[in-house]
């Protein structure tokens, strides 16, 4: 992996009371002068002020990367330069690293660990992709007779990445990494409720010599500036995490002008804990399974199915160490659960639980709004765990996105397997036994993008993240994604002795 050395330069501060637009390599207020406010949900403090995108701001952001794609000479770097520049982002952020794991916390609310863990991966990405876009060619294909064929990588153009609010900065690493690896120009809309991150990415990323208007960086609304970019002629692909409803929206409206897109979209993920399995691993696993990020993260193993011959054993530790779990102040290393990360989702999360109940299902631990002292007005769920139901709920068949899991019996593995299957989402899954050959069949009959086998970690920057059925499509985080961001030009050539003459005339 190329280096790059490190320079003494004065930065700006990370934590401002505004923050602005990035649009090609400048801080701009919005044209209409409009802003929106961002607050910490674990207080409900205002954080700052952002300036809001509107429908000019996004015409001026995607032209700005039309023209640095057409005409600048990012896509034109040699690859070990552009290779050079992702790592020098990199080394930036790991410079960095308190100060972009404060804002974090900051703006969304998340323990300590958890932002700790996701600053890293962040800048993980950009150094995997630094590395991977060095090997990443085209390819010679034997064909028959006096002809040779060989393919070039391109990049496919402007690009709308559209981030979540769940991982901010994670996020935004995982699509700009690997579309400016292969010289794509970007235009990130970052979730109004937790841009100011991405905000600082783009930052870095000129500040480490990214030319200007190949990153740009527009919060707004994303039934403004979402579907402008989404529809607009001028945008070459779309790259959305988020919510299956939504994800069906941008498919629809990309449609228009056969625009690529990737979607990764919501979950319902199961854990399935075998009789065989070793009894303390997978109980610390399912609880890290469901729990981390405050459950708000798609692919959360929320549907928890356990052997009959041990299920009220494992209930039984799964419970007690789920009231061990500790709310609180998300920068004390203590904490386990952060902040939910608006009233809104705290009311939905509360919502499905309250339905449980009025299902007939048993609230085993939790259920309920949590008040955590010296943190009021802040949104709090407890880490609730629902028994007694069945797949005709809401409970188990939808997402939640908060730290609520339900948990049911299986009696085989035909059983487990049919249960593990019967959503309509496919995104991550686990499981959880010593039998090696059980561990290889289940996971092959599982239909999901993800499963994790006695291991409760879904995503390694090189390991592809993505989902079946309608968790989505296309897949992030790994070598594949590049191709995500490119075009394949084959190129086919004639090197016979005698002109071609195909009619005979």
């Amino acid at each position: 992996m190329s280096t790059v050395q490190e320079t003494k330069v004065e930065k700006p501060e990370m934590k401002r009371k505004f923050y602005h637009l990035i649009i090609n390599g400048e801080k701009l207020e919005s044209s209409n002068g409009t802003t929106f406010k961002t607050y910490n949900p674990a207080t409900g403090e205002v954080i700052a002020e952002v300036a809001k995108a509107s429908k000019e701001d996004t015409e001026k952001a995607i032209q700005a990367a039309r023209q640095a794609f057409d005409y600048g000479k990012w896509k034109k770097y040699p690859v070990n330069k552009r290779s050079r520049t992702i790592n020098k982002i990199a080394s930036i952020m790991r410079a960095r690293f308190n100060e972009l794991v404060e804002l974090e916390i900051l703006d969304t609310g998340k323990s300590l660990h958890a932002a700790q863990g996701q600053v890293m991966q962040a800048i993980e990405d950009f150094e995997f992709y630094a590395s991977a876009i060095v090997g990443h060619r085209g390819a010679v294909n034997s064909v028959p007779g006096p002809f040779q064929n060989y393919t070039e990588k391109e990049p496919v153009g402007v690009c709308a990445q559209i981030i979540p609010w769940n991982y901010p900065l994670m996020m935004t690493a995982w699509k700009i990494a690997p579309a400016l690896a292969v010289g794509c120009s970007v235009i990130v809309k970052p979730a109004s409720l937790t841009p100011l991150t991405a905000i600082i990415l783009g930052e870095i990323c000129l500040e480490a010599g990214v030319p200007e208007g190949v990153v740009n960086i527009i919060p707004g609304s994303g039934s403004e500036v979402g579907n402008y970019l989404v529809e607009h002629k001028q945008v070459d692909k779309v790259a959305f995490t988020g919510s299956t409803p939504i994800g069906k929206n941008i498919m629809e409206r990309a449609s228009q002008t056969l625009k690529r897109v990737t979607l990764e979209l919501g979950g319902k993920s199961p854990n399935i804990v075998f009789d065989d399995a070793d009894l303390e691993a997978a109980v610390d696993g399912s609880l890290f399974g469901i729990f981390y990020n405050t459950g708000q993260s798609c692919e959360a193993r929320s549907r928890l199915y356990v052997h009959e011959s041990i299920f009220d054993e494992f209930v039984h530790k799964f419970v007690e160490k789920t009231k061990k779990l500790t709310l609180g102040d998300p920068f004390d290393k203590g904490t386990h659960i952060g902040a939910v990360i608006d009233q809104n989702q705290l009311d939905v999360i509360d919502g499905y639980v309250k339905s449980a109940i009025e299902d007939g299902a048993d609230i085993l631990t939790g259920g309920k709004v949590a008040q955590v002292k010296g943190f009021e007005n802040g949104f709090w769920y407890e880490p609730t765990v629902i028994a007694n139901v069945n797949h005709k709920m809401k409970v188990v068949n939808e997402e939640i996105f908060g730290p609520v899991v339900v948990i049911m019996k299986f009696s085989d593995e035909k059983e487990a397997i049919k249960l593990a299957n019967d959503t309509e989402f496919g995104l991550g899954s686990a499981l959880w036994t010593k039998d090696g050959a059980r561990a290889t069949r289940v996971a092959n009959q599982i239909q999901a993008g993800i499963v994790m086998v006695n291991c409760p970690f879904s995503a390694f920057p090189g390991t592809p993240f993505g989902g079946y059925k309608q968790s989505g499509f296309g897949r992030e985080l790994c070598i594949e994604t590049l191709d995500l961001y490119t075009e394949t030009k084959s190129i086919i050539s004639y090197y016979g002795s005698r002109p071609l003459n195909p009619f005979g005339l």
